[in-house]
């Protein structure tokens, strides 16, 4: 059967306008998946095949394709040069071949095949006629993926050594509609496929399979029953990766806690992704750290969420093609994903190792995680070291509610969920601790933090002395950001150091000097001068870039008039009374980075209406929204909480972005009048 078309041309030499026209050969449930969004993809379907005429001719008037029944049919009449590969389990890798050896390009639906040596030719078939083949799963290049992915580069887990990893399918004849598939393949060719790729991507290729079992647990009342194993365990050594134990089953249902759940031990932390194949979206996926000798905590995105396309796929390998750089690495990873799951089936059935081998699979080298700058680096022009900076950052101020609490549990908790932005100063007393911390195991690698810390009113006249102390406390060569925590200049009292150590009464005397009439003592620094031992630190390589706190435009305007090294980042209160949008603009224009401190501590800000009625809207608390409201306008808050859920939240509400009408229900609530 066919809705046949004229030949368009060959596909050596036409691009259509909307980019590749692709055919898709399977018509069923993942067909429509990929089908879903077509309108946002650089594809276009031309012809669709399958052996239900119905199914085909169904999905071609939706699509406004050709319909066929007969492969061979649509090979001869259509000049598609990607073919999407959406049959069965069992019916992929003959699929493949024949549109390989028709010179199509070839998308494929996992697995690649069932057996090892039939991936690897069809590798080697592509390799030889010069195609573009490609696999799925897709799942490394997926939202929370890729955010466990940087939890791993940032150095927080050591050495990775040990990893549980689990495919419970299900019972799919309680829970899809074509079951057949399924039950023919087994647990292994199509849960076990995600958790494989992923951990194949990240650490590179399976060595060998150290031992496995295989069980048939199934109901008695099921009339189909599978026809391999139903449930598969093994143990697996990576060739230069960890220890993995895979669990595989049709009989423990897909809704039980772990899905296709992932979780990684290493010397100094652990890792969970409560789904390895999980495509992203609002629905959400959790990725949770623990360090060692702590428990969980939960990494939120910060970025808003997005599902990634079952397109995604297809288009970056047609991409590959009209780059002319046909794309195979992922169905290379494909093919040893195959003869994984083989060595399993064999070790399970042999009782003995089973080697696997690398089959071209190149571990991946560790990518490093940068936001500011890093020892030993050439200077760093400032606007491009605060660039970087993070949606949100973490402030280290040890005051809370009237009084000094100590931080160091909830920095670890910050550093735990994802924060990578530390906001410190001298004058908070802590920067010791937190260099204790940043020291520990399982912090990240200095390379993956931006430092900031505030030389204190008292030491404007000994800037170098201050930087030196704090970049001793902090334990680090250089600081990201080294900013003036006021304008003002006041009596120098002394090196600042470890002032959490020293009584209260000792602390206020040291950094908040006054005379014998109760009065401030001040000291005769200006401005400019303070800015000069700024650069000098700039020049000596200690700082990657200047910035002041606490400034109005007329007095920042003043410092980037006189400034050798130009101010990179301004921080000021910030929220929604008092927005200081003229700032915000002013600095934006120039390429300084505007950092917003105190962002939820307004009295009465967070129980006002429209801040509520915000939140309630983007489903989140009203702190939430307003961080998100200051994230929204390019602006860094740091907000601070000895509250672990708090905390984690503050860091999520990044993922958010209010409406317009939201953001003029907030523009309302400014207040020239705002005072403390």
């Amino acid at each position: 059967m066919s809705n046949h078309r004229p030949r368009r041309g060959t596909f050596y030499d036409c691009t259509p306008p909307r980019g590749m026209e692709c055919a898709f050969v399977g018509c069923g449930t993942v067909a429509r998946k990929y089908a879903a969004t077509l309108d946002a993809s650089p594809l276009t379907v031309t012809a669709v095949c399958d052996l239900d005429a119905d199914r085909a001719t169904s999905l071609a008037a939706d699509l406004d394709a050709a319909a066929y029944t007969a492969l061979d049919d649509l090979l001869g009449a259509e000049d598609a040069p990607l073919l999407l590969n959406l049959t069965s389990h069992g019916a992929h890798a003959g699929v493949t071949e024949r549109a390989l050896r028709a010179d199509r390009h070839v998308w494929s639906e996992k697995p690649l095949a069932l057996d090892a040596g039939t991936a690897r030719e069809l590798v080697a078939l592509a390799d030889r006629r010069n195609r573009a083949l490609g696999c799925a799963p897709i799942n490394h290049r997926c939202e929370a993926q890729r955010h466990a992915r940087a939890a791993l580069d940032d150095g927080r887990l050591g050495t990775v050594g040990l990893a549980y990893a689990h495919a419970h399918v299900g019972r799919v004849t309680e829970w899809h509609d074509d079951p057949d598939s399924f039950l023919r393949v087994g647990p292994l060719y199509d849960g076990a496929v995600y958790p494989l790729s992923l951990l194949v991507a990240w650490f590179g290729p399976v060595d060998r399979v150290r031992t496995a079992d295989a069980a048939d647990p199934w109901p008695e009342r099921e009339s189909q029953r599978p026809e391999r194993p139903s449930h598969v365990e093994a143990t697996l050594d990576f060739e230069t990766g960890p220890l993995v134990r895979l669990t595989a089953s049709l009989y423990a249902p897909h809704r039980s806690r772990e899905f296709t759940s992932l979780e990684l031990h290493g010397d100094d932390g652990s890792l969970y992704l409560d789904d390895a194949g999980d495509l992203g979206g609002e629905e959400g996926h959790r990725v949770a750290f623990g360090r060692a000798g702590r428990g969980y905590t939960p990494m939120p995105l910060q970025q808003p969420s997005a599902r990634t396309p079952y397109l995604a796929g297809p288009a970056r390998l047609a991409a590959s093609v009209r780059r002319g750089r046909p794309e195979r690495e992922s169905v290379r990873r494909a093919a040893h994903v195959v003869a994984v799951c083989n060595a399993v089936e064999r070790a399970a059935e042999g009782g003995s190792t089973v080697a696997v081998g690398g089959a071209g699979v190149d571990r991946p080298e560790r990518r490093r995680v940068v936001w500011g700058g890093r020892a030993g680096d050439e200077a760093v022009s400032p606007p491009n070291a605060a660039r970087r900076l993070p949606p949100v950052g973490f402030g280290c101020a040890r005051y809370r509610d009237g009084s000094y609490v100590d931080r160091s549990d909830s920095i670890a908790t910050a550093l735990d969920a994802g924060y990578r932005f530390l906001d410190s100063a001298e004058l908070y007393g802590n920067e010791a601790r937190i260099g204790e911390l940043l020291a520990a195991p399982g912090s990240p690698d200095r390379d993956a933090l931006f430092l900031a810390s505030k030389v204190w009113n008292t030491n404007h006249g000994h800037v170098a002395e201050a930087c030196e102390t704090t970049l001793a406390d902090l334990g680090v060569e250089r600081l990201d950001c080294y900013l003036l925590h006021w304008p003002d200049a006041w009596a120098y009292t002394g090196p600042l150091r470890r002032l959490a150590e020293l009584p209260v009464e000792r602390q206020e005397a040291l950094t908040f000097p006054t005379n014998g009439d109760g009065e401030r003592m001040r000291a005769d620094v200006c401005l400019e001068s303070a800015w000069r031992q700024l650069e000098a630190l700039y020049d000596r390589g200690l700082v990657a870039s200047l910035g002041l706190c606490n400034v109005d435009r007329a007095t920042l305007s003043s410092v980037v008039e006189f400034a050798r090294v130009p101010p990179a980042v301004v921080q000021v209160e910030r929220h929604p009374y008092q927005p200081r949008d003229d700032l915000v603009s002013w600095c934006h224009e120039r390429g300084i980075r505007v950092v917003a401190h105190s962002p939820l501590s307004a009295p009465g800000l967070l129980d006002e209406p429209a801040v509520r009625e915000t939140a309630a809207e983007m489903g989140v608390s009203p702190a939430a929204a307003v961080i998100a409201w200051n994230v929204g306008r390019g602006v860094v808050p740091i907000p601070s909480s000895v509250d672990p859920d708090h905390v984690v939240e503050n860091l999520a509400a990044a993922g958010h972005r209010l409406t317009a009408e939201a953001r003029e229900r907030i523009a309302a609530l400014e207040d020239p009048e705002f005072e403390r």
